[in-house]
């Protein structure tokens, strides 16, 4: 039990770096698991300690194609042996598929967009036939805004899907979406299932809306704002849905329509922060230290106060 930490499981060393930071502040004994291939020997019992899930969707996209799968792998084999995980296997299957996000929110009575689910080209014009125009495509496995696109009509659709730069989901399933139109979306973040902040992100600029510094475009205007005061009635039915489904660290993304209604339409369980908008708001680096502090706080529930932050180990 001396040896136990926290265990970061990830496939991208950029967004990792400002965890890092946070956990080190805290003088947190912690390892990363780096899982884009391995080997695992299902013989052999898992480590001791908190098992911290960042594998992301878009993980395909950086050339990590089979990651969340050795992942869920990894996350079925830490479960069987009773090991702590944040943002377990649920978690994760709700991360790569948006068609599992929708349903799983609308079972806690929280509205998503109009959507079909198709696979395939001719079954996705098909899709955009029956969707009162303009409509959005996007990817069911997605993550940094992949395949969304706005069409107006369904000829220009068609068009899109019969030429080379139609773009299918590394899954196989197009979704198409109603387009509801909204100067800004909201961003709520959760820690340990609970609300943290909001951001407003500002969609003048585009749909590839990651909050990570990483993902800034040079000279590009800051989209993201935090919301002071922020407060709606969405904070607890989304911390209702995720406690169902063992999201404990979550992004949960929703705009609201011409005549005031809420729609949720993206939930990321590989949550990241903006610094930018965090230090303008007078709260730096606030949603990393949130999770770092988190996580050691399970660190020491999970070995009955006998390591904890500040307690180091050598790698």
């Amino acid at each position: 039990m001396s040896d136990a930490r926290i265990h970061v499981i990830h496939e991208n060393d950029a967004w990792v770096v400002p965890l890092r930071t946070a956990l080190e502040a805290r003088g947190a004994p912690y390892v990363e698991w780096f899982l884009d291939q391995g080997v695992l020997d299902l013989a052999v019992a898992p480590p001791e300690g908190v098992f911290y899930n960042r594998m992301s969707a878009s993980s395909h996209s950086r050339g990590h194609r089979y990651a969340p799968e050795y992942t869920a792998a990894v996350l079925a084999w830490l479960e069987s042996h009773g090991r702590r995980v944040v943002n377990g296997s649920r978690a994760l299957t709700l991360e790569l598929s948006k068609v599992a996000q929708y349903r799983a929110l609308a079972g806690h009575g929280i509205a998503t967009p109009r959507t079909l689910a198709a696979v395939g080209r001719e079954a996705v014009v098909e899709a955009g036939r029956r969707l009162p125009p303009p409509f959005i495509t996007k990817h069911n496995r997605a993550g940094k805004g992949l395949g969304v696109r706005l069409f107006q009509n369904p000829d220009g659709l068609a068009a899109h899907v019969g030429s080379a730069a139609f773009e299918p989901s590394v899954d196989g399933i197009t979704l198409v979406q109603e387009y509801i139109a909204a100067p800004f979306i909201t961003r709520m973040e959760f820690v340990g299932g609970r609300f943290l902040y909001a951001v407003r992100v500002d969609t003048g600029a585009g749909f590839e809306l990651c909050p990570a510094d990483v993902c800034r475009v040079d000279d590009a205007p800051p989209p993201f704002t935090v919301v002071e005061g922020f407060d709606h009635p969405l904070i607890g039915p989304v911390e209702r849905f995720l406690a169902a489904n063992g999201i404990e660290i979550a992004g949960v993304e929703f705009l609201i329509d011409a005549h005031g209604r809420a729609f949720v339409y993206d939930v990321n369980t590989n949550t990241n922060y903006n610094a930018e908008a965090e230090a303008a708001a007078g709260i730096p680096g606030r949603g990393m230290a949130a999770i770092a502090g988190f996580l050691c706080h399970e660190l020491g529930r999970a070995t009955g106060g006998r390591v904890g932050c500040g307690d180091r180990v050598a790698a």
